[in-house]
């Protein structure tokens, strides 16, 4: 019976410091997937404008090799269902194992407002756009998580539309 019970001890300490492990490995900087230079504020006013002048920002940093590819595939999951999510913000994303990690470019509008077919039919002005790797679904969801907690925060959103610099909007991603 003693025996039974410390087993049972030993196994708790296990499974506890595997739920240690895991929690270590959710805390994700955020900021570490954007680079400076692709910040982008934006001059176009519709979707797929947009996108495009996100993903020249990515090819320019060498984040992308094929710029034709990575629009079609971020263009086909749009197909699927709009990634405007609402309050004024789209996340674009397109994955593929040609990609080794993840990367974000962020655009943001803050002299009008984008054609997007959002949820809540609300026009876009901040767009983060995601490409990595297929093979990596839990990191994907952990940045989409942390993502989309920061700009349910309304202070959030309007800091990031009124930014005057990149230097400023990478300021308040390093608070995600």
């Amino acid at each position: 019976m003693v025996l039974a019970i410390l087993a049972r001890i030993k196994k708790a300490k296990g499974i506890a410091n595997i739920f240690s492990k895991l929690k270590e490995k959710a805390q994700i900087n955020f900021s570490s997937y954007v680079d400076l230079k692709n910040i982008v504020f934006l001059h176009s006013k519709n979707r797929n404008e947009v996108i495009w002048e996100l993903i020249d920002s990515l090819s320019k940093t060498q984040k992308i090799n094929d710029k034709e590819s990575f629009f079609n595939k971020v263009l086909q999951r749009e197909k699927i269902v709009s990634t405007g999510i609402g309050l004024g913000v789209a996340i674009p994303h397109a994955k593929s194992d040609e990609f080794k990690d993840f990367f974000i470019a962020i655009g943001i509008q803050n002299e009008c407002k984008i054609k997007w077919q959002s949820i809540d039919k609300i026009p876009v002005r901040i767009v983060f756009l995601i490409g990595g790797p297929e093979s990596k679904q839990t990191e994907y969801l952990k940045i989409l998580s942390i993502l989309t907690t920061a700009i349910k925060d309304e202070t959030v959103r309007k800091d990031l539309i009124n930014a005057s610099s990149k230097e400023e909007i990478l300021t308040i991603i390093n608070h995600f």
